[in-house]
């Protein structure tokens, strides 16, 4: 076991866990954070996509001792008051069905949007790309970053 200091939307939490224990786990199990979904387990359908210092990345496989010094977001850390642009897009737009890979497709598109406030379609395909959605609801997701863009400041 060791401690670490996280600091997690704007807060410090501690949590005592071992080393190699995904981010995914420390955020839902030891501080109560669940916003963020476990999905696949491999990275690859981005139900766990969480903020690294601004850079969308899955936790379910990154360990904790390896974002110990970094700054973390999680979809809790968006808004407050759900009043992200892409968080207001999404309710604009009903995009979602079951619900399930919403956080990590949000956690996606605002980490595109601050790169890139106004991208086009093919780079919110390319963006997208590797989230999945179970109900399909991709066009909607599509429609949503695309109105989003039009939110940012």
């Amino acid at each position: 076991m060791a401690q670490y200091k996280l600091q997690i939307n704007g807060r410090t939490y501690q949590a005592d866990v071992e080393p190699d224990t995904p981010l995914l786990w420390v955020l839902r199990d030891n501080l109560g954070l669940v916003g963020t979904k476990y999905g696949c387990g491999i990275a690859q359908c981005g139900a766990c996509t969480v903020h690294i210092n601004g850079e969308a990345t899955r936790s379910c496989v990154l360990p904790v001792s390896a974002v110990a010094a970094s700054k973390i977001t999680t979809v809790e850390g968006l808004s407050e008051k759900g009043t992200h642009p892409v968080q207001v897009a999404w309710d604009e737009v009903d995009v979602a069905q079951c619900g399930y890979c919403q956080a990590g497709q949000m956690m996606t598109a605002a980490a595109l949007l601050k790169k890139n406030p106004k991208p086009s379609a093919a780079e919110i395909d390319a963006a997208m790309n590797g989230n999945i959605c179970r109900c399909g609801t991709y066009h909607r997701i599509r429609e949503a970053v695309k109105l989003a863009s039009t939110k940012m400041s």
